[in-house]
């Protein structure tokens, strides 16, 4: 055991030192380049201003210096190509010009001066001359060059290559790079089996097509956020021993026109060249919704990318050896083209997990925490209805956190239970409070949970609290006992009246209302009028009078609703009106019914703020057993 963690420390600090390296390497090349740009720029500066040399030296006539050597006044003449500069014994220094085909030596001899009467020196600059020249309209050049070179190098972030607008972002995932597999994934077993098809038919094609069968082309995973969409492409990608490529639909949208039809084109031939193979793109909707129905369509940039995606998939030209798989949590706003078969042959709906699905989920991500004894798989799995896998993930993430900072060992119950509550309405908040504030607050949650627990069809009261979370003061949580395919209209208006429970026990105890039911009547009239307008559970009849499908004309988008006259949509109001009202009478009179055991609850939660399930029903008692909804 020593052995192999030795061993196992070595390897990781060899690829550490290797990490040190590269990055060692990474600033090296890059000081490198800073300091030859820096060189190109000196040189540029040399070769511009070098030439200024004796910039006091003063320009005379070559007559004149020619004169005053005569008359012993000049102690050195340099000659330089035309250029004569003669510096006097008294230190000052001028300078003349001769014809550049005559040697100073032919002057002063043509001057009747001897060679001897001045110190002559001679120097040929004529190559460094050119050199400098030459140096100096190029380092211009090349400093523009490489000033242009380091910027497009920065922009790589975001954009690789100032030449490369068309081609795909898309990343290749190979085997060996993927860590997560099927058994990393939960409470999906449909959708697995369906991928699970897939990868094994890239594996072994011969044993389906011997068969006549041929791969789906398409598969498209449907659900909320959070339900482990794009777990499973990562899952699928640790499988299969295929290239594959990710992308999100965003990455193929750009300002310029034709960039994202280029990039699908270019998608699509690199996973040609690498079949067999797979491509998977998240949140295909940005690209995917449905196309213009008005008489001038609009023939955008997302409009030619959908457009490019479908020839694609089933163009003249077959794909069968590259899959697509794509996520999306808004399957109602796609395009029926890209939907039908022949494109994405199977649509998986990945909904929120069942109880047997959220125990799983939690056996994964509990794998490395320390749990306690009092903790229980199966009352967590209970206790989390309505929680997507990544609300669990996160749950016992902020769990692990709570038992970290209180200095403990091992997680427990009470660290998950709290994480839970902190998941879905956030985390407490020590509001200044006066005792009036506190008790309206008691006797408001008071009013839920008393509502909820002497009527039929609703669930048991959870937990209910005045501590403040978000935006409210207190919370009373009634989460399902089980899992339900199916809302009864009864249920419904029993829920009703639960959530107008916290306006009747404010009037029935203060004889006054207050704003801390906003929430509850916003929430009571989206139900009345789901009730009303969808579900078909009013006096109106079975008609549905919402919103049908999402349309997109002139480049807006917006609910097309059914054609309703304003005196159908006066009977709408009203239904909706006396089925509020009703469930606001029905709360009073169960609030006024059970007074006593209403003031109990409101004396305990102003004394304890919190009252979990056990102390609820010891005030109040076991809640009688339920009917079937």
């Amino acid at each position: 055991m020593e052995q192999k963690s030795t061993k196992k420390a070595k390897n990781k600090k060899k690829a550490n030192n290797q990490q040190v390296k590269e990055f060692k390497i990474k600033i090296d090349v890059r000081m490198l380049f800073i300091a030859v740009f820096v060189i190109l720029f000196l040189l540029s500066l040399f070769t511009n201003f070098g030439n200024f040399q004796n910039i006091d030296a003063k320009e005379e006539s070559l007559t004149k210096i020619l004169k005053d050597i005569k008359q012993d006044k000049v102690k050195n003449v340099i000659v330089e190509d035309n250029r004569v500069t003669a510096e006097y014994k008294d230190d000052t220094t001028v300078f003349a010009f001769k014809e550049s085909a005559d040697s100073f030596r032919e002057v002063l001899k043509d001057a009747e001066i001897p060679l001897d009467a001045v110190n002559v020196t001679t120097k040929d600059t004529r190559t460094s001359i050119e050199i400098m020249s030459l140096i100096g309209n190029i380092v211009p050049a090349l400093l523009f060059v490489g000033f242009f070179i380091f910027m497009f190098r920065q922009a790589r972030g975001a954009q690789d290559s100032v030449f490369s607008f068309g081609q795909s972002k898309a990343k290749r995932f190979n085997k060996s790079k993927s860590q997560i597999t099927f058994k990393d994934v939960a409470g999906v077993e449909e959708a697995k089996k369906e991928l699970e098809e897939i990868v094994d038919f890239l594996k072994y094609p011969k044993k389906y097509r011997k068969l006549g069968a041929r791969p789906p082309k398409g598969v498209i995973l449907v659900g909320p956020a959070g339900t482990g969409k794009t777990l499973l492409a990562k899952a699928v990608a640790g499988e299969a021993n295929v290239p594959f490529f990710s992308i999100a639909g965003s990455e193929f949208m750009e300002m310029l026109v034709g960039i994202g039809a280029a990039r699908v084109r270019d998608l699509f031939t690199n996973a040609k060249k690498n079949a067999p193979s797979i491509i998977f793109i998240d949140e295909i909707d940005a690209i995917g919704r449905a196309r213009s129905r008005g008489v001038m369509p609009a023939h955008d940039e997302r409009e030619q990318t959908l457009n490019q995606i479908l020839v694609e998939m089933d163009g003249f030209t077959p794909n069968e050896q590259v899959v697509i798989v794509a996520a999306t949590n808004r399957g109602d706003l796609l395009d029926p083209a890209l939907l039908r078969p022949g494109r994405f042959d199977r649509r998986i709906i990945v909904d929120y997990p069942d109880v047997e699905g959220r125990g799983a989920i939690i056996a994964i991500h509990a794998r490395n925490k320390p749990l306690a004894k009092n903790v229980k798989m199966e009352r967590i799995a209970k206790r989390t209805v309505g929680f997507s896998g990544a609300d669990i993930e996160n749950m016992l993430n902020e769990a692990a956190i709570t038992a970290a900072r209180n200095d403990r060992d091992v997680i427990t119950m009470e660290d998950i239970e709290e994480a839970a509550t902190k998941v879905k309405l956030g985390p407490e908040k020590k509001r200044l409070q006066s005792d009036f504030d506190r008790k309206i607050t008691a006797y408001h949650e008071a009013g839920h949970a008393i509502a909820s627990h002497f009527q039929e069809h609703t669930d048991a009261v959870h937990r209910v609290s005045i501590v403040s979370r978000g935006m409210a003061l207190g919370y009373t949580l009634i989460p399902p006992a089980k899992d339900k395919l199916h809302e009864t209209k009864s249920h419904l208006l029993e829920r009703l009246a639960v959530m107008m429970g916290g306006r009747a026990a404010e009037e029935t105890v203060f004889n006054e209302i207050t704003t801390g039911a906003a929430n509850d009547f916003d929430q009571a009239t989206q139900v009345a009028k789901n009730m009303v307008m969808e579900y078909g559970m009013s006096a109106l009849g079975p008609i549905n009078f919402g919103p049908t499908q999402d349309i997109t004309e002139w480049g807006r988008s917006y609910w097309e609703q059914n054609s309703v006259s304003d005196e159908t949509m006066a009977k709408i109001d009203a239904e909706v009106k006396t089925i509020l009202e009703t469930a606001y009478k029905k709360a009073k009179k169960l609030i006024a019914t059970k007074r006593k055991e209403l003031d109990a609850v409101a004396e305990a939660l102003i004394k304890h703020e919190n009252l979990d399930q056990d102390q609820f029903e010891k005030i109040v008692g076991k809640k009688s057993t339920q009917k079937a909804n």
